[in-house]
Order: C-alpha cells, then structure tokens, then sequence
C-alpha cells in the first residue's frame, strides 16, 4: 500500500539521470498534453493513491480529477512503456459524493482502520439510464485522506441546485403498491450517500399530499419529491403551486397571473402510465429520477391552469376530455381490479361504447411575430389591440380533445402525445378528433405507438394555442337521459394528468410560462450526452 503523498501543489520531481540497470526504480507516466489551463484547471491537490490495484499519481483541480498509473522504469531507457499508461478523467460535475473508506468489525458504527476516500459519480449508461459507481482511491495516511477529503467537498457544496434537504411524498396505493418498496430500497439509499435529509409523509388518503404543503414549512427545503403515479404527481403540481399563491396573497379562486413555485419538484415513477417521468428522464426508472434529483438537474416548465368561469379547479400540464376521460372514469370505477387488467378493461369498454361529445371549442391561437421591420412592429401592436378578436371557435360532435402543455411521452406513445410541443415553450397543443368511425378512431390510436403520424388524418385537427374554452352542450329530447349517465349531477369527466374531475359547465385553460421547476432534463439533449466511465 502507497504511503503519503507529495505535498499539495508541490512541484512534479524533476527527472534524475539513468541509473544502473540493477537500480530498481519506478516512475510517474507522464500526464496527456493538456489544453492551456481554464478556470478551475489549476491544480488544487497532487498525491499518490493506489486505484484498480495499480499506484496512481493523482491530480484534483475543482473541475476534474484525473490520474496515471506509476511504471517501471525501463532498464534500456525506452519511454514508450510510460506512454503506454492511459490516463484517466473524472468531471468533478458528475460527482455526487465523496465518503473515508473505513474497514470495521461487525456491528461498529463508527471508527476503523482508514483504507482510503471512496468517490462516487453518476454516469449514463444507455438508453437514458442513469446510474452510479463507485472510484475507490486507497492510501492508508489519515492526514493525506482527510485533506484530500475535505477540498473534495468544498467542491462538492459549490455546485448549484443539489438538494440537502427534500420533503417526500410517498403514495404507498399507486400501481402495484410498490411506491414504499420503491423508495426505501432504491431511492433513500441514494438520498442518504449524497447526504440528503429527508422528512417522508407516506401518503393516507386522496389530497393528503395537498393539505400537507398548505401547512408545513416549505422554507426548510430545497425541493420536494413525489414517489407515485401521475395523478400522486399532479397532486403535488398542484399544492405547490397552491401554495405559492397563498403566500403571494393572491385570490385562489381566481389567478390570472399565477406566481412561480417556490422550490423544485422531484417525480419517482412509480405508477401505470408514468408520463411526466418519461417526458423528463425518457425512461420509467426510479435510479435515474433519484441521480437526476441528488445531481440537481432543473428543468423549468410550463403549467396549466383549468378553470371554470367562477373558480380555479387545478394546476396541471395535460388534460383529456371525451374518450381518454371517460376511459379514466371506467377505470376508476374498478379500482379493485389488477392495475393492468383495469386499464384493458377500461379501454376496450370505452371504445365498446365510443360515442361522441358535442361541445363548442374556442381557443386562442399562438402568434408568432417576426420584428424585422417597422410593419411587423406595427402588426405586433394590431395584434396586442385586438386580441379579443382572435378567438376562433370550433362547434361539433368530438371524439376526444386534448390540450398539452408538455410531450407527455409514455411508453404507448414513445414520440409522445404531443409530439410537436416541448417543456417550456410557452405554448400548448390543442388536438382535437372530429367524430368519425370505429374502426379509423382504431387507427389513429394504433398510430401513438409507431413512428408514423398519428395526426396524419382527415378527422383530426391539431393547433399552437395559448387559451382554450371547452363547453359542452347538454343533450335535449330523446338523448337527455346521457346527461344523468355522466355523473349524479350531469358534469363530464375530465382527465387532468391522469386525476379524474367532473365539471359541467365551462373550462378555461391557460399556459403559463415556466411556472414551475422540475428536476429533470429536457429529454431532447438526452441523445447526445451519452458519458462512459471505467469505474474500478
């Protein structure tokens, strides 16, 4: 085992002339040509560390680690030998913590002989899966360790954004009933190595979530974390955004400029559909959404607001309503059927009795303005002018409409079911299917599974919009009965991020900018950051 190393910022030995050929003796391979040195390049510690089972010199800057094997020297003086040692690089960004590598007898919790520091990183393997690794660096010096150890974690607490304290929501009901499992045996290990503290709330009742955040003290977190499906996730949406308007005083019956969330929202996958996990991470994989948590990558996003004409009924991102509403509504009622079995069965019951909804959309197109010149100025303030004139209106019998302010991938629909919006555009896609027949509705679903347009249809109609006002028309004369079928009250169901709510009267749906900040990544970079590690 090495022993300490050189002192910190000392100067590399300067070569010595070829000894005997029976002097044994043992060099540093020389460092790769490095680029002329940026911020955070220069060297901060300098020592010897032995990796993999091979003495290492080691070098840390407060971007990168970065090391080379030590050789023997060759006895004929040939340099190639050292050439041959690859050296090896660690971005300081992609570590999430750093730990004294201890060996203890059973059952001691604290001391034992020193073997080292112990560096773990988060790295992307494939297909958009995070993991992580552990880089053990052994050298038995406490002094050398312990300095080593300490200029690794100021490093660490410099980066911006990484939670060191989180308030999780665990929904122990969702899918399987494997949101519990889920987070204490993948998700709090994690949390506790990137020395996180957490305050866990395991979920009793609908809309526990949501009275928990109007009361407690969001200021003593740095973010909060839902461990559940879509509709846990849009409870927690929703709180935070509620919250953020209490404390801002304004009116919560009414916000037409609602204030920004005042801490980022985690999502751990733990349900059926999962979308806002797929939009985010492009997977459903609980590691992944906890490293992209602990690494504090923050995605702003855009939020909806659905209201009626006299209150606000709920922040979300999506929204259906006609067949993926009443498809909802079907499985809520067969709560006690498997999780599977329940979204089959609701599916092919509502596609059984698919019938249309007559209402009237209005909707606000997105304008998109070019300011080249002095008459696009001028059109820019005609347009400001008479916005209220820009309203268009769509009357008939409806399928389905769905308005989204996000992708809203899933693995049925891989491209997305939005496919043409992105997270934080500020613009939401109204898609609506005009009523037609069984078996070509048959084919336009077919299509969110492919690659193939699933809009490319002469019944479906798709826009960039801002606002929507979605009013259903009761049925009259023989089909008045319908009205009752809906609910005890005549409303409709409406699937708001996979969260059943039944209005009757009119909707109105605004996009909100950036509203609230997600941990996450935009998943259309997600292609091009594949990193590979060698971890020992």
């Amino acid at each position: 085992m090495p022993g300490p190393a050189a002192a910190p910022l000392s100067p590399r030995p300067q070569r010595r002339a070829r000894a005997a050929p029976q002097e044994r003796r043992r060099r540093v391979a020389p460092l790769a040509a490095a680029p002329p040195a940026r911020a955070g390049d220069e060297p901060l510690l300098r020592g010897i560390f032995e990796i993999g089972k091979r003495s290492c010199d080691v070098v840390l800057s407060a971007r990168r680690l970065r090391w080379s094997p030590i050789l023997p020297e060759s006895p004929t003086g040939d340099s190639s030998v050292a050439l041959q040692a690859q050296e090896e690089i660690i971005e300081m960004k992609d570590v999430f913590s750093v730990k004294l590598k201890r060996r203890r007898f059973a059952g001691q919790k604290k001391g034992g002989t020193l073997l080292g520091i112990t560096i773990f990183k988060c790295l992307n393997k494939e297909e958009n899966k995070l993991t992580d690794c552990a880089i053990h660096l052994n050298n038995l010096s406490e002094d050398h360790c312990q300095s080593w150890f300490r200029h690794l974690k100021e490093i660490l607490n410099g980066f911006q954004n990484r939670p060191k304290s989180l308030k999780v929501f665990v929904n122990p009901s969702s899918h399987k009933r494997e949101a519990t499992h889920i987070y204490y045996e993948k998700v709090a290990p994690l949390f506790k190595l990137a020395d996180i503290k957490t305050d866990v709330t395991v979920t009793e009742y609908e809309g526990h979530a949501l009275s928990v955040l109007k009361e407690c003290e969001l200021q003593a977190f740095d973010g909060v974390v839902c461990v559940g499906g879509d509709g846990s996730v849009s409870e927690v949406a929703h709180g935070l955004l509620l919250r953020a308007q209490i404390d801002a005083g304004k009116d919560t019956d009414y916000v037409s400029k609602p204030v920004r969330a005042p801490v980022p929202l985690g999502v751990i996958p733990a349900g059926t559909t999962n979308i806002l996990a797929h939009t985010l991470y492009g997977i459903k994989h609980a590691v992944t959404a906890t490293l992209h948590i602990v690494m504090g990558h923050i995605q702003a996003v855009d939020v909806c607001t659905f209201s009626t004409p006299s209150k606000l009924l709920r922040f979300g991102f999506s929204a259906m309503f006609g067949f993926g509403a009443r498809t909802l509504a079907v499985a809520e009622k067969h709560r006690w059927m498997p999780s599977g079995q329940r979204k089959d069965f609701a599916f092919v019951k509502t596609l059984a009795d698919l019938k249309p909804e007559e209402c009237e959309l209005s909707f606000l197109p997105l304008q998109i303005l070019q300011e080249d010149s002095h008459e696009d100025r001028k059109k820019k303030e005609r347009t400001k002018k008479g916005s209220k004139d820009q309203w268009q209106k769509i009357q008939g019998h409806f399928l389905n409409v769905s308005i989204m302010a996000i992708p809203c991938l899933c693995s049925m629909a891989p491209r997305g079911l939005a496919p043409n919006t992105r997270l934080n555009n500020g613009s939401m896609a109204l898609i609506v299917v005009q009523n037609t027949s069984r078996s070509e509705f048959i084919k336009h679903l077919k299509r969110y599974t492919s690659v193939k347009n699933q809009f490319n249809f002469p019944f479906v109609e798709t826009y960039t919009v801002r606002e929507v006002k979605v009013q259903p028309r009761l049925k009259s004369g023989p089909d008045a009965k319908e009205n009752a079928c809906l609910n005890a009250e005549g409303n409709y169901p409406w699937n708001i991020d996979g969260d059943l709510m039944k209005e009757a009267s009119e909707v109105h749906v605004r996009v909100h900018p950036q509203l609230i900040d997600l941990y996450g990544v935009n998943t259309d970079d997600l292609e091009s950051s594949q990193v590979t590690c060698n971890c020992i």
